[in-house]
């Protein structure tokens, strides 16, 4: 499968780090040709304030194998979107096969403990925006690319398959709305022989998450004395090879409407995360978390 997207053209969305990057990586190992857009360059950091950059990231994209190109793009300002569509349409003559929307930048504004009435609903506001607005502008702009032609591919990144109660009302109503845009679409681009779905991560051993943890990819294993938990966690790539073998699937319509986990493409498209291992975070959390057993009872090995 190491070209089985060659030829086929990409746009990611908030691929600067975490479960962008990992897909945009992932996307350029079968060959595609993947816009990398996002608000942090090596020249201009973004409000998250970190060090990751969409340059990084089309380096990262051109060495697995295909061709990434680095878009400064803030998904709230439509003239940035239009400047990456206009991109779109110089650099590889309007073609677009596969859009994967995946901005977020809203962990900084989230809290977490407070109860929503008593919070800064400037903050808030700016949460939703970040989460849902960048979502619908993305989509409007480029959807009369991906559609121009049969066969595009939208995935909406989210955070879970199903409502709940996450700890803060502003990230559920965020999250929840990215996958019934993913619903939506599901409807409407069929029509144009398109496929539409919406997929999520387990816990996610992101960029952001291993400082949290004030950890490393080679010694992540020391924050399972933080939160037990973490035993199970994923690195983004989990989801970055599901998505991209699934791009790859000349069957790929059958995905349509769904909202998967990165565990379920895994086993469908029998990739494993980065370690050879393939953790199964939903049945951990039903079975561990949800379940009220101790963690440090259970023998991981049995849910990778």
């Amino acid at each position: 499968m190491t070209s089985a997207l060659d030829g086929k053209v990409a746009v990611v969305s908030g691929a600067t780090r975490g479960c962008g990057r990992a897909i945009a990586v992932e996307l350029g190992a079968l060959g595609a040709t993947v816009f990398a857009a996002g608000r942090s360059t090596r020249t201009r950091r973004s409000e998250m304030n970190r060090s990751e950059t969409i340059e990084e990231t089309a380096e990262l994209v051109s060495k697995a194998g295909g061709t990434g190109v680095a878009v400064r793009c803030d998904f709230l300002e439509q003239e940035d979107i239009n400047v990456l569509r206009d991109r779109v349409v110089a650099e590889a003559g309007g073609q677009l096969d596969i859009l994967i929307d995946d901005v977020w930048g809203g962990d900084p504004l989230i809290d977490w403990d407070t109860p929503f009435w008593e919070q800064d609903v400037e903050r808030s506001v700016r949460a939703w925006r970040n989460g849902l607005e960048t979502h619908l502008r993305t989509l409007h702009t480029l959807l009369p690319l991906l559609t121009a032609r049969p066969g595009g591919l939208v995935v909406e990144v989210t955070d879970g398959v199903a409502d709940g109660n996450s700890g803060s009302l502003v990230y559920d109503q965020v999250k929840a709305g990215v996958r019934r845009l993913a619903l939506g679409l599901s409807e409407q681009l069929p029509e144009r022989g398109g496929t539409a779905l919406a997929a999520t991560p387990g816990f996610l051993r992101s960029e952001a998450m291993l400082d949290h943890f004030q950890v490393g990819e080679e010694n992540w294993r020391d924050g399972i004395a933080v939160d037990p938990h973490f035993v199970l966690s994923e690195t983004p790539h989990l989801l970055g090879r599901g998505i991209a073998a699934l791009a790859a699937d000349d069957d790929r319509a059958r995905w349509n409407g769904r909202i998967v986990t990165s565990h379920e493409l895994a086993d469908a498209y029998q990739v494993d995360d980065l370690d050879g291992s393939r953790p199964d975070w939903p049945r951990w959390m039903k079975e561990v978390v949800s379940g009220g057993l101790d963690p440090a009872q259970v023998d991981p090995a049995d849910y990778r």
